[in-house]
Formats: structure tokens, C-alpha cells, sequence
């Protein structure tokens, strides 16, 4: 049972190796249970991208279930750092310069939701038929924006697709935090690169609109390899409903 003022959570995750990848370097995490969520994509073009993945998902999925949300945040934090450390072991050890991954963690309790993210794996909030990119990439691309002030310079840079944070990029792991008070009807979408570089914010906002989270996650897969699929795709979709709104409408059987 759902107690005054609590949020009710339902999700989604799909994960797809793509059309042109032979290995899916990205993972995901979905507790709707745990209110926890998140996803995980393996730096391509370095050594073991899967195992990176793979550790950060492990390790926030070990945070204890019964912790407050400031508790939550902390001991996400410290998960990934420590993954982060060992990372930067393992690269020492295969005599590699990086084996990393990117990683967007969203986690909630009562209206209150916190995220943390490190990459260009992002977080979307659509609500009242509006959607908003909550997390900003952390990439070359990104700089070259805000820098120039036009995406035409982003494409005369090499490299512009490089990702400056990582878990396991550097000995240090920075991280970025928000927070939002939750609404009825909220949906977020937690998501990899492979699925926003191939699916434009209209058609995210589209199908999230007009779908339950496992019709909405299949669809967005399905764009993704619709429009080339040319890396790893991983979409969860995430809804809250509040069962006290006083604005929730109830619909008359007799109709």
C-alpha cells in the first residue's frame, strides 16, 4: 500500500547491442521497488567498456533499499567512487590508458527525487506534455556549445564526440547532482548516447507521451535502429503517480 504522501513508481528498461556493435558495452538498473534507477554505458573504443559498465550498475545496486534520499545520494557517491578507484587499477593493471564507463543514477523518496551523473548518459523529465533535459552532457561537443554558442562549431572540432568525465576516466571522479520535487504524471527517461544521438527530442517526447514505460522503452529502441543503430542503445523509463492528487480524474464506468 502506498501511504500519504508517497509516489507511487512504475519502469521500464531496454537495452539493445545496437546494428553495428558486436559487444553491448552499456547496462542498466531498474528498481521501481527501490525507487533507483540507472544507466551505465562503457567508454567505446577502450578495453573492457562491458566490465565498466557492468561494476558501476553492480555497485549502486548494493546501496541499502531503507536509507533516506540525502543517504541514498551519499552512498551513491561513494559507490562510485570506489568503482572509479578500481577502474583506474585495472587500466594500471592491463596496462591501458582508461576503462571507463558513463553513468546517470536517478533515485527518490516521498516527492523528492536526486540525481547524479557523470558522462553524456542523460536524464529527461517530460511533464505537462513538455520535455526537459535535466542533466547536461559532460563532452567536448557540449564545451564547443557553450563556447561558440552554435552547434555548426561542434562539427568543425575533431574529436567533438570525446567525453570529458567518466567513471574510471580520471584518479579524481567528479560528479554533478540535481534535485526535483516530483509530480502525478511525471515521467523521466534515463538513456544512453546510443539512443539521443540517433532519436530527436520531439520523438522522445512523442512516444513518452503516448505510451505506458514498456511500450514507450520498446519504441524508443526501435527508433534508435530505425535511424541506424550504429552504437549501443539503452532507454528506462520511469512514471509517478500520486495517488492523493486531488487533480487525478476518475473516470465514470457508466460512460
Amino acid at each position: 500500500m502506498t501511504s500519504a504522501n508517497q509516489i507511487r513508481w512504475t519502469s521500464a528498461a531496454r537495452c539493445h547491442v545496437g546494428l553495428v556493435r558486436e559487444i553491448n558495452e552499456d547496462a542498466f538498473l531498474d528498481r521501481p521497488e527501490r525507487a533507483l534507477w540507472a544507466v551505465a554505458d562503457g567508454m567505446g573504443g577502450h578495453e573492457a567498456g562491458d566490465l565498466a559498465s557492468a561494476m558501476v550498475v553492480s555497485a549502486l545496486d548494493s546501496i541499502d533499499p531503507q536509507a533516506g534520499l540525502p543517504e541514498l545520494v551519499t552512498a551513491a557517491r561513494d559507490q562510485l567512487k570506489d568503482v572509479n578507484r578500481r577502474l583506474r587499477g585495472e587500466a594500471l593493471l592491463r596496462d591501458v590508458n582508461i576503462i571507463g564507463s558513463t553513468v546517470v543514477v536517478l533515485t527518490a523518496r516521498a516527492r523528492s527525487c536526486s540525481y547524479l551523473w557523470a558522462g553524456d548518459s542523460r536524464l529527461y523529465l517530460l511533464r505537462h506534455g513538455r520535455l526537459t533535459l535535466l542533466t547536461h552532457d559532460h563532452s567536448q561537443a557540449e564545451q564547443f556549445r557553450w563556447r561558440d554558442h552554435s552547434q555548426d562549431a561542434e562539427a568543425a572540432q575533431p574529436g567533438h564526440n570525446l567525453i570529458t568525465r567518466a567513471v574510471g576516466g580520471l584518479d579524481t571522479l567528479e560528479l554533478d547532482e540535481g534535485t526535483v520535487t516530483v509530480g502525478d504524471g511525471d515521467i523521466f527517461l534515463l538513456c544512453s548516447d546510443g539512443l539521443t544521438n540517433q532519436v530527436s527530442e520531439q520523438d522522445i517526447a512523442n512516444v513518452l507521451l503516448r505510451s505506458d514505460c514498456g511500450t514507450a522503452a520498446e519504441m524508443l529502441i526501435k527508433l534508435a535502429l530505425k535511424s541506424g543503430g550504429r552504437d549501443n542503445i539503452t532507454a528506462v523509463v520511469v512514471r509517478a503517480e500520486d495517488p492523493d492528487c486531488s487533480d487525478m480524474t476518475v473516470l465514470n464506468p457508466g460512460l
